[in-house]
């Protein structure tokens, strides 16, 4: 069983990752963990946050000499701007001042501000939103690395690509090869794509930076070379469509989900959307004319590419402040800014890669066991002759 935690807070010392349940012997390379949080960390719209954190994970157990052993994983991601903060996140106890505090009053409509403080009953949202804040997916996107690092070792590959900003969205459906290498592209600025579309996307980035706005978009993950049987239809809780589903809509701002071509289908008849199947007597496989159930039917993958794309809400934090009520005196305000960005579209679909790795991480083990990556092989080498022959 794979699970995994995060801790940490967005101005604390570090941001921390914990990923129990990897096989014993699966090589890890530190500097594809790297490069998976440095992917994080671009995209037209980001802000100044980016220019002090240079993301990198140190892992502190559960791999030696390059390799899994089998114990949990632990990884390390140290926040530079700590240093600005000690006083005001001090751990010991510390005597406070106004100056210093930085205390949060003024709740940002859309944040978990005014809920989370009215939950915990904290007259401050500063610890809510630190640990709200997607700076918390730093740490997931370096647990989903280890999940990439397990399901590419059977083939299995995952990229994301940006579909829609604000009121632009691309026309096509992009072929995997496209996704893929848009996907690793560092100077695609939201990694569409689509050339003028993508142009488009930024001039609708660039008037809401000048207007002190945000802006929101669909991001869309594939998943591809996918084997046929993961998941279940027995429980509702073993289905890997709500599993993904649940994973993505757990990314901050993330305010929808769908799988396939989900939301079309919903107003369209059957004979319209269901993918028919033939079989192929050379390859020996079954084939399906389309692909609009997203790789996903009864909860199980049928071996098409899982395709899942995420609806992300403008963020909440704007330099146009939003009217609010401040938490202590109850009066009409202005909500509160913090440094923020103004789209995050493309780090959004690099959270929601990761988190689809980690649930189908989990799936790959669920389905083919094993202690070590070697075992783990020899079971999905038999499960795979199972399919060809049936």
């Amino acid at each position: 069983m794979l699970r995994f935690y995060t801790a940490g807070e967005s101005h604390g010392q570090a941001l921390l990752a914990f990923v129990s349940g990897l096989p014993a012997g699966l090589p890890i390379d530190v500097e594809f963990l790297n490069a998976e949080l440095h992917r994080r960390q671009l995209g037209y719209g980001r802000g100044g946050r980016q220019k002090i954190e240079k993301d990198r994970a140190d892992i502190f157990a559960g791999v030696r000499h390059g390799k899994t052993i089998g114990a949990p994983v632990a990884l390390r991601i140290e926040n530079r701007d700590w240093a600005n903060w000690e006083k005001i996140l001090a751990v010991e106890a510390y005597p406070e001042d106004d100056a210093s505090a930085k205390k949060l009053v003024a709740p940002r409509p859309g944040h978990a501000d005014l809920a989370g403080s009215q939950k915990f009953n904290f007259h401050d949202a500063r610890y809510v939103l630190e640990r709200a804040s997607a700076r918390e997916t730093a740490a997931r996107v370096a647990a989903g690395a280890l999940g990439k690092t397990l399901l590419r070792a059977f083939g299995t590959e995952i990229a994301s690509h940006t579909i829609q900003v604000g009121h632009t969205r691309i026309e096509h459906a992009p072929s995997w090869e496209e996704i893929a290498a848009i996907s690793r592209d560092l100077e695609s600025p939201l990694r569409c794509v689509d050339p003028a579309a993508q142009e488009k996307m930024k001039a609708e980035v660039d008037a809401v930076l000048k207007a002190g706005d945000t802006v929101g978009g669909v991001f869309e993950v594939v998943v591809h070379n996918v084997p046929v049987g993961l998941g279940s239809h027995a429980q509702w809780d073993e289905k890997l469509d709500g599993l993904l589903a649940q994973a993505v809509m757990s990314v901050q701002a993330v305010k929808g989900v769908e799988i396939g071509a989900g939301i079309l289908a919903a107003g369209s008849l059957g004979s319209e959307v269901q993918d028919e199947i033939s079989y192929d007597p050379a390859a020996k496989k079954f084939l399906r004319s389309s692909n609009r159930a997203g790789g996903l039917e009864g909860g199980i993958s049928n071996g098409e590419d899982i395709v899942v794309r995420g609806y992300l809400k403008p963020i909440s934090t704007l330099r146009r402040a939003l009217r609010t009520a401040d938490m202590v005196t109850k009066q009409p305000v202005q909500a509160a800014y913090e440094r923020s960005d103004w789209c995050v579209v493309p780090a959004g679909a690099v959270a929601a890669e990761a988190m689809v790795a980690l649930v189908l991480a989990g799936a790959f083990l669920q389905k083919f066991g094993g202690d070590s990556i070697e075992e783990m092989r020899r079971n999905f080498e038999g499960y795979a002759r199972q399919i060809h022959d049936f």
